[in-house]
């Protein structure tokens, strides 16, 4: 078997449309039904509602009072537009942070959750957002784990990688199963 993997010149922002219509036309090709989106002010979100048709576009954001206790990134105006659009937003807990984030702050220490985000990291910080969202969306029940889903991530802002994979539960992570890779940026 022969796929295409586009690699972009730099992470971030500038490579969101690409990104956005390199899932659809996979999700097409393949029949996939949902696809996953990072989105931490809804922004990336917004654009995806509109350059993804034909799925559900489930979009995945940052959990409240990860920057600021009680606060929450995702704006309201982009939430109103993204569930007009009949788009499922899920706010819960980081698969890799949550527990771990804590142990790092209290006891400046490393667990396995921050040394799987790092390992994942490796590869560019979207694969390792779009695998996390991946557990986050199976452990609330939004995609399944026998179903193949794209779930797109990216560096900083926007999305800038998209990868295929079948998703499982976080208590099951080492079953994860990246099927593809279709996007990511070159790292240099």
């Amino acid at each position: 078997m022969e796929l295409r993997t586009v690699y972009f010149e730099h992470p971030g922002s500038e490579t969101t449309e690409s990104t956005l219509c390199i899932a659809r036309k996979r999700a097409e090709e393949l029949d996939i039904k949902k696809i996953l989106v990072a989105s931490t002010s809804g922004a990336t979100a917004v654009r995806a509602m509109d350059v993804i048709t034909g799925v559900e576009v489930i979009v995945v954001s940052h959990v409240t009072g990860l920057r600021e206790a009680d606060s929450q990134e995702f704006k309201e105006e982009n939430r109103r537009i993204i569930e007009s659009k009949k788009g499922v937003i899920l706010t819960t807990a980081h698969a890799f942070g949550g527990l771990s984030a804590a142990m790092r702050n209290k006891y400046n220490t490393y667990v396995l959750g921050m040394i799987i985000a790092d390992t994942l990291r490796v590869f560019g910080q979207g694969v390792k957002v779009a695998c996390e969202i991946a557990l986050m969306a199976a452990d609330s029940g939004l995609v399944r784990t026998d179903e193949d889903v794209i779930s797109i991530g990216g560096t900083g802002h926007g999305a800038d990688t998209a990868i295929l994979l079948r998703p499982v539960n976080s208590h099951n992570f080492f079953n994860l199963k990246v099927k593809e890779i279709l996007c990511k940026p070159h790292l240099s």
